[in-house]
């Protein structure tokens, strides 16, 4: 999976990780900034996926899509799709322009929206990846937790970058007695919780 990503994929995957340092050169306001994850949480994101039961494969927080082509190779070697949400309107259309040139149309599927108002249609969660709003994280754990499959997963980024932020949150992903939870120092820091 990690040894055949295909030619136009890690051609838009340069160009965003080309565009994401030069945004944080020039200090461009944060909700501009595409604030993706560094590859080797893309790589952990696609290898964690990839090992996920079956089930919805969901991702809140798309931006300019970099996360989802990570996890877009666990699709294909799934034969799965994930469903992305992303709420400004702006980095839904670098998103859209991300899977389409790097071709995987048919393995990621874009809303345009709150991922509020649909998370409590997928009863059969596999992997959900959250990389949004940090004041938002507990919620959209209350949501995903309880749909998840056992031995599904979900996975926040920024657990050691926001730690402060989401002190309440790993506390309670800590003592929640439906899942393991482990927090790993990749990129920003990972918290992944695993339904038992």
């Amino acid at each position: 999976m990690l040894q055949d990503i295909s030619k136009p994929i890690q051609e838009r995957m340069r160009s965003l990780e080309e565009l994401d340092a030069r945004d944080r050169q020039d200090g461009t306001p944060s909700l501009k900034r595409l604030r993706q994850v560094p590859p080797l949480t893309g790589q952990l994101l696609a290898i964690l996926a990839a090992s996920a039961p079956e089930g919805a494969l969901i991702e809140i927080g798309t931006s300019g899509g970099y996360s989802a082509l990570w996890l877009s190779l666990a699709c294909k070697q799934r034969g799965d799709k994930l469903v992305t949400f992303e709420l400004l309107p702006d980095k839904v259309k670098v998103a859209r322009e991300t899977f389409e040139k790097a071709g995987v149309e048919q393995y990621v599927e874009l809303v345009h929206g709150d991922a509020r108002g649909h998370i409590e249609a997928y009863q059969a969660i596999a992997f959900a990846f959250l990389d949004a709003e940090k004041e938002m994280y507990e919620e959209f754990y209350d949501l995903v937790v309880p749909n998840l499959m056992p031995g599904g997963l979900l996975v926040a980024d920024n657990a050691l970058s926001h730690a402060e932020q989401l002190e309440k949150l790993l506390a309670k992903a800590r003592k929640d007695k439906r899942v393991d939870a482990i927090v790993l120092p990749v990129g920003s820091g990972v918290l992944i919780c695993r339904k038992l």
